[in-house]
């Protein structure tokens, strides 16, 4: 527990911001270069986090907007913390609980968001493991920042492979058996988009005796039950992430993300024919004055002929107006 002065190294403790299962987050000033950052300190301190400091790499690779950047992860005074940035905002689990969820349009902007991290970090190999609401921000601007992707890794190496890393409502059926690929996370994700459309989660964490039914698919009804306005093509895709069958699936981000896509494209309009209503009234006129004579012309002799133009008297056998020249 750090307390508002506290320093640790450059960094002076500004106010606490949260707590997890992983650990406290603070808001703190870097005093070298005067800049507020996010520092995470985990609650274990007596772990050997020795082989985590040589991993650096996994970290920087981490470099995407949607993405909480990693600056380090330190030990001073005893304390080993991790520097993170500092997003100013609120996390999605607040901004669906303050709005009791989002419009359609707000949730694939959403969704479009963290889909291009979750697509990010999976082609550098990182799993995220703990994806929900609570470990995605929203900033004043309404860019969505996904945090905590480098703590899932630091989780897996602390525990030694004998803890689940996860939120148990948003754990994929696999994670309870200890096991986290890819399509876990687009599960995870699944979870998000449902309680994002209906402010609700699909189910409360599992009991031991509802696993079976979990991996049966048998926990989740389609969100659109739930919310009417939910159409139906956004409906399937949020099924697709929830199979529980690995194979069944989306397998990676950027397949959710091409049928999220197409989903939100508006349809394209089939253009009207041309018709000869369209054309203009003085081609149609003229079509008129040229057919209409041809169809009643006559080489009879006739003494109450008229110019079709100009309406003066013609000749019986005349074919061109002597006044207007109109022929026909």
């Amino acid at each position: 527990m750090l307390f508002r002065g506290q320093t640790l190294g450059k960094y002076r403790i500004t106010a606490p911001l949260g707590s997890g299962g992983f650990g406290a987050v603070y808001l703190a000033r870097d005093t070298w270069i005067d800049k507020d950052v996010a520092i995470k300190v985990p609650h274990r301190q007596n772990l050997n986090f020795g082989e985590l400091l040589r991993e650096p790499r996994l970290l920087a690779a981490l470099d995407h907007p949607n993405i909480v950047s990693i600056t380090t992860a330190e030990k001073q005074d005893n304390v080993f913390f991790i520097v993170m940035e500092y997003v100013a905002g609120h996390t999605l689990e607040e901004v669906i609980t303050s709005n009791r969820g989002l419009d359609t349009a707000r949730t694939v902007d959403y969704t479009m968001q963290i889909g291009r991290a979750m697509e990010h970090a999976h082609a550098q190999g990182v799993i995220h493991r703990d994806l929900r609401p609570a470990n995605v921000l929203v900033s004043d601007a309404g860019v969505l920042k996904v945090a905590d992707f480098g703590t899932s890794r630091f989780l897996e190496i602390a525990a030694h492979g004998t803890t689940v890393i996860g939120s148990p409502p948003y754990m994929a059926p696999e994670q309870f058996e200890g096991k986290a690929v890819f399509a876990s996370d687009i599960y995870s994700l699944g979870i998000t988009m449902y309680q994002m459309l209906t402010a609700a989660l699909p189910y409360e964490s599992p009991a031991p005796s509802d696993l079976d039914r979990l991996r049966r698919g048998e926990l989740v009804r389609p969100p659109r039950l739930c919310n009417p306005e939910v159409p139906k093509r956004l409906n399937d895709i949020v099924m697709k992430a929830l199979a529980p069958e690995l194979s069944a699936r989306y397998q990676r981000a950027g397949e959710l993300l091409s049928d999220l896509e197409q989903a939100s494209a508006p349809a394209a309009r089939p253009q009207p024919t041309p018709s000869r209503a369209a054309e203009p009234a003085r081609e149609t006129a003229r079509a008129r004055v040229h057919v209409t004579p041809r169809r009643l012309r006559t080489d009879a002799p006739s003494t109450g002929r008229f110019c079709l133009r100009c309406r003066k008297p013609l000749h019986a056998r005349a074919d061109r107006c002597p006044f207007c020249g109109e022929s026909w």
